[in-house]
């Protein structure tokens, strides 16, 4: 249009201004090319008529102005526009939001309405107008975000994907739960969506990676202001690629961003990798054969004795029902003399030291679980009641430290076994490999056979010596545990220490190790042993010795036939004989820290099984 056609235009606008005042002086709406006569100066006549406002009269929104001669006489004073009369959910977002709390109204943003169109979600012009205020030396601008927004996609994240449109929270107070919450969860809104990092080629397993990972799982369970979320690594708003040299996560300034929070971090300690994945085996092949190789161990150790456990309870059960039909024909077995008589099998210090090995397991499993399976809402549960991932942690500690006492007890009583005792015969070797010790030998081959023979009603249930082979099983399993999980679990506990000579990779296997080794020592505890000590139908629903350390002649003649015979043989049964019974109010307190265990066990196994099923055994 020309200059004669906006004269025109004008002229009609002048025209409609003076014919129309009658009309509004009795309450009828004016119309906007009555005001826009006088205002056209300041507002463009196209393009209000082009806004998202043109279709609107100028009284919408100046409500005020009902008069339009008084108006014109300035008799009127023209209020502040109430934008929540039609913008209702915006307005209400932004009430609570920390612009409003700072004196930030719509038109602070919105600061051309007469001219304002529909954004079509382009987030450029949403960044455009929050680095008017924000961002002045262009941070965000510079960041791999800001470029590839202002390059035109729209996936990237804006101001406004973090922070919202109009309910822009405050973060709260530096280190608190809401703004160390805000570091991570803004992230993952996009980092989650699969479909969007594969359209962009960007890495897609990060929030993969990050969840199952330490710092992750604190933050499934809760608890973000205990751990690094993702902005503590990657900066809030200066994310740039890895090679940038201005990258906080550039190799050459790692040292600094992990020193945030690990202060004596070295070189070799960066070298831990964040989001390693311990399926990739192309990429991270040491995580990967560790992984393998500790589901290998894991299922060979599961298959070999839950299918051990589970013909043993079949035939159990079977001679059970054959001893009870012998009873009634009165034909079990001739009458042993004292057959009740208790005899020692526990002394003092082995009680004290196997309730020491239930309360640090217990402890451990009870603490280390819900970090396991921190998908699962129980996890969340257990977590809260211990007051948080940092009050678990410190009783996680104190179990493993239990476990440090215990087991430094037994390389002690190891060593006065092999070299110091004097009623055993034989030296250090053949004390090793000798009825006392609790080494695997030849007789345990004979026994396994012996066993499976009985499984398959093949041949008698053997009879064994001071100890069976599932029992010397569990004790070299501590020892195995000790170097894996207590070696691993060391590592984790003290990373900066280690970090000063292992390489930070090192930590990604120890977590690898603990984790699973932890699982396959609670799986094994709560099935397996359970069963062999307690659950196998000659002992249900529990076996009292290792808590007074008796049994009965006639108990032990009939499952250490052999270790009642060798003793026989020696002279020395009476040596083992108890001149008293353990008391009623030890039995009862110690049988109920028992049951309790024993309860609290077999529903940690439950809660386990549950999260396989429901997926969540990571």
């Amino acid at each position: 249009m020309g200059v004669f056609g906006s004269r025109v235009i004008l002229v009609l606008l002048m025209f409609l201004a003076f014919s129309v005042p009658a009309g509004a002086e009795q309450g009828m709406a004016i119309d906007p090319a009555t005001c826009l006569g006088c205002h056209s100066n300041k507002i463009s006549v196209r393009a209000f008529a082009g806004s998202v406002h043109g279709k609107n009269a100028c009284t919408s929104c100046h409500v005020d102005i009902t008069d339009l001669v008084k108006h014109m006489k300035k008799e009127i004073k023209v209020q502040k526009v109430q934008c929540e009369r039609c913008h209702k959910k915006q307005n209400a977002e932004h009430y609570a939001s920390v612009h409003a709390n700072k004196g930030v109204t719509c038109a602070s943003c919105h600061t051309d309405i007469h001219t304002h169109n529909y954004w079509k979600n382009d987030k450029r012009i949403a960044v455009a107008k929050c680095v008017q205020c924000h961002d002045k030396e262009a941070v965000y601008q510079k960041s791999v975000h800001g470029k590839s927004v202002a390059g035109g996609n729209m996936d990237s994240a804006a101001c406004h994907d973090c922070h919202n449109l109009h309910e822009i929270k405050a973060l709260g107070p530096k280190g608190s739960h809401q703004e160390r919450e805000f570091h991570t969860k803004v992230c993952m809104k996009c980092h989650s969506d699969e479909k969007m990092m594969a359209r962009n080629k960007v890495f897609n397993v990060a929030t993969k990676t990050y969840l199952e990972s330490y710092h992750g799982k604190n933050y499934r369970l809760g608890f973000p202001e205990k751990v690094a979320g993702c902005a503590d690594c990657h900066t809030a708003h200066s994310v740039l690629p890895h090679k940038d040299p201005a990258s906080s996560v550039n190799q050459a300034n790692l040292v600094k961003s992990c020193g945030q929070c690990h202060p004596k971090a070295t070189a070799l300690f960066t070298k831990f990798y964040s989001h390693g994945e311990m399926t990739d085996r192309h990429k991270y092949p040491i995580l990967f054969y560790t992984f393998v190789a500790m589901t290998g161990l894991l299922l060979s150790t599961f298959a070999v004795f839950w299918v051990h456990t589970l013909l043993w309870m079949f035939r159990g059960f079977v001679e059970n029902r054959e001893k009870a039909a012998k009873l009634a024909a009165g034909t079990h077995h001739h009458v042993i003399p004292d057959a009740h008589k208790q005899y020692r099998r526990f002394n003092r210090l082995h009680i004290f030291l196997h309730i020491l090995v239930i309360t640090s397991f217990l402890l451990l499993s009870l603490t280390g679980l819900p970090l396991k399976f921190s998908t699962q809402p129980w996890a969340i549960v257990m977590m809260k009641l211990y007051g948080g991932s940092a009050n678990a942690g410190l009783l996680h500690r104190l179990g493993a430290v239990i476990t440090f006492v215990y087991f430094g007890s037994a390389l002690a009583m190891s060593f006065h076994f092999l070299f110091l005792r004097k009623d055993i015969k034989g030296n250090p070797l053949q004390r090793l490999f000798g009825p006392d010790s609790l080494m695997f030998n030849f007789r345990d081959i004979k026994d396994v056979i012996g066993m499976v023979k009985w499984f398959f009603f093949k041949g008698p249930k053997p009879t064994f010596d001071r100890w069976t082979y599932w029992e010397k099983f569990d004790f070299i399993a501590v020892f195995w545990g000790m170097f894996a999980i207590g070696g691993s679990g060391l590592m984790l506990w003290f990373p900066e220490f280690f970090g000063m000579f292992l390489p930070g990779w090192a930590f990604n296997v120890a977590t690898i190790v603990h984790s699973d080794e932890a699982l396959l020592a609670t799986g094994f505890i709560f099935s397996v042993h359970f069963f062999n000590t307690h659950g196998r139908p000659e002992k249900f629903p529990m076996d009292f010795v290792i808590f007074n350390g008796q049994i009965a002649k006639e108990e032990m003649l009939e499952e250490r036939g052999d270790q009642w015979k060798r003793y026989e043989e020696a002279g020395i049964t009476e040596q083992y004989a108890c001149k008293k019974t353990s008391g009623v109010m030890y039995d009862f307190l110690v049988k109920g820290f028992g049951f309790i265990a024993l309860f609290t066990g077999i529903s940690l196994l439950i809660l386990m099984i549950l999260a396989f099923l429901g997926g969540g055994g990571h």
